[in-house]
């Protein structure tokens, strides 16, 4: 069982900037890909940004350029870096981990991000 908290988020005005942590209660060896999800209201779930246990990353390529994901395998957490954030941006965003040893996803409860104009 891996347990993610994700803290960070809030409201921000257009162009502005925040942080999202995410920290794991499982050792950062034993997840071999952790990242970002989010869910605006009415839509689907969808890829925010991935980093592999190696640093390899992902982006969806609505945020490329404007946000960075990073991870520090010493104290089980990965971070979401936001910056130039848009309205459009606004959403709950979701931490989850791949936990190998058993194969399965894990999602923590979610961080809202509101982002005015």
């Amino acid at each position: 069982q891996v347990q993610l908290v994700e803290s960070g988020g809030g409201l921000v005005q257009a162009g502005g900037s925040l942080r999202l942590s995410c920290a794991a209660s499982a050792i950062s060896r034993s997840i071999n890909a952790m990242g970002w999800y989010r869910q605006a209201p009415g839509k689907q779930r969808e890829l925010v940004a991935t980093i592999t246990s190696g640093g390899g990353t992902n982006y969806a390529d609505s945020v490329k350029g404007r946000f960075t994901i990073s991870r520090d395998n010493a104290k089980n957490t990965v971070y979401l870096q936001m910056n130039s954030l848009k309205p459009e941006d606004t959403a709950v965003y979701y931490c989850y981990a791949f936990y190998a040893p058993n194969g399965m996803n894990y999602w923590g409860k979610g961080t809202l991000v509101t982002v005015s104009s």
